[in-house]
């Protein structure tokens, strides 16, 4: 190899994914360095081979008091699809810094569930800049998009689909596909409708590609079909994609009009979203983004750790009422997290299950006794196999059977207690049309340490261990 191809090969670039196809962070440095150095065209030439999910990445890594260079950088690269990729506040602090006509434009590019997405968190009167600036086509299927719920099926939809009357043939769809420039182009199966433009049935595109051209479309659809109200909460939608494994769905007006569809890929994120929602709520840890400001990060933790406070001193007071028995054995002092700990682990554990299985649907009216039998079986194992080695070892260390005896007996109550509370509490919230996800933890965390506490120290002076 020649002197000449070896300083080419050093000064290859770099790959700028590393193997999870995450942006390496030498190449998210070079990028920030050369803004750094006023140099916009370096930036924008390492940028610009980058997928629109990476340019929406690489603007997300960079520091918050960085962005604005880079994003003057490479300006031209920001668009709409870089946009619909980006986190919700990052996103939120740039179309902020772009005026209505920008906004306008970005969004005139996207399909409307997009384009929704960017308009949706803008302030109203910036919202009525944009929508006055935006075609009529586009500002009237945003503005109905906008009419829907938040987290609906009709903010999910996008309008764009391809939909036939049933008596024309496989011969008319084709040429009206290839004749209509301005059809959309992504696409997977082709709505049937009726006069009023009800769906009667659906056709996969590649069904009609191998089907004759003389063939009735109503002959080559298929009518079983699952439609999505508009009104829809989008985890209902989510759960019926993954329960019928759509790739795409109708969804329909109350009058039973076809107004838009939902893909899978918006599905995905819709997947990922609630899902990371409901283990969040679980916490207490609000939106928990990375992105999110402090201030809101900080309303949104702190109530949770207030609450806390309050159910602890529940736990307090009942350690208060045997202060006498604890004197007078110091060793229960030592003990009693043991017993409060393990408690609420067990009951997180059966918590987190029942959460799950309620989001997904898992869990109904027609399987809970034997959900609640199951997990009162599972915390009695439990319950027995941690007794047995808390008691034997308690009882070793402190040579002290009747004390060993003691915290294995109240930790195989505790556990059971745990394990009812992990179940009892999600469903009798879901039944009083409250989220689990939210409140479970806070109930579930009270009955544990309150009851592991009285079940410790209660066996302990009902025993007469203390005299």
């Amino acid at each position: 190899m020649s002197e000449t191809e070896l300083q080419m090969d050093s000064s290859a670039p770099e790959p700028q994914l590393d193997e999870d196809d995450r942006l390496r962070p030498e190449f998210v440095h070079a990028v920030l360095d050369a803004v750094h150095a006023g140099d916009s065209a370096r930036a924008h030439t390492l940028a610009e081979p980058l997928h629109p999910a990476d340019i929406a990445d690489l603007v997300e890594l960079a520091p918050t008091e960085e962005r604005a260079a880079l994003v003057a950088a490479i300006a031209d690269l920001i668009d709409g699809d870089v946009l619909a990729e980006m986190n919700d506040w990052v996103r939120e602090a740039l179309v902020e810094s772009l005026t209505a006509t920008q906004v306008a434009d970005i969004a005139a590019e996207l399909d409307t569930d997009d384009a929704v997405a960017i308009i949706e968190d803008m302030d109203v009167e910036d919202q009525r800049e944009v929508l006055r600036a935006l075609d009529p086509d586009d500002r009237a299927a945003i503005e109905e998009a906008l009419s829907y719920p938040e987290e609906s099926a009709g903010r999910l939809m996008q309008r764009e689909l391809i939909a036939v009357p049933e008596h024309w043939t496989v011969g008319d769809v084709l040429d009206y596909l290839r004749k209509n420039e301005d059809l959309t182009t992504d696409f997977w199966e082709i709505f049937v409708v009726d006069p009023a433009h009800k769906p009667v049935g659906t056709c996969q595109l590649s069904w009609v590609l191998r089907t004759p051209r003389v063939v009735s479309m109503g002959d080559v659809m298929k009518r079983e079909q699952t439609l999505i109200p508009v009104d829809m909460d989008q985890e209902e939608v989510a759960l019926r994609f993954q329960k019928y494994a759509l790739i795409s769905a109708a969804v329909i007006d109350p009058s039973g009009r076809l107004v838009g569809m939902i893909t899978v890929d918006d599905v995905v994120h819709i997947i990922s979203e609630e899902a990371g929602e409901d283990i969040l709520r679980l916490s207490g840890a609000g939106e928990g983004d990375i992105n999110e400001p402090v201030v809101d990060s900080y309303k949104g933790r702190v109530r949770w750790l207030l609450t806390n406070l309050l159910t602890a001193l529940v736990a307090a007071t009942i350690i208060s009422l045997f202060e006498g028995t604890i004197q007078k054995m110091v060793a229960l002092a030592a003990l009693m997290p043991i017993v409060a700990g393990v408690g609420g682990n067990a009951g997180t554990q059966t918590m987190a299950v029942t959460v799950r299985a309620l989001a997904t649907n898992q869990l109904t009216q027609s399987n809970t006794l034997r959900a609640i039998r199951r997990e009162i079986s599972i915390a009695v194992l439990n319950g027995l196999t941690v007794a047995c080695v808390i008691g034997t070892a308690v009882g070793l260390f402190f040579h002290h059977a009747a004390l060993g005896g003691v915290i294995a007996a109240a930790m195989l109550t505790n556990i059971v207690i745990a394990g009812l509370a992990g179940v009892i509490v999600p469903l009798t919230l879901d039944r009083l049309k409250a989220d689990p996800a939210v409140a479970s933890s806070i109930f579930v965390t009270m009955t544990t340490d309150s009851m592991g506490f009285l079940a410790f120290l209660g066996l302990a002076t009902a025993s007469g261990l203390v005299g």
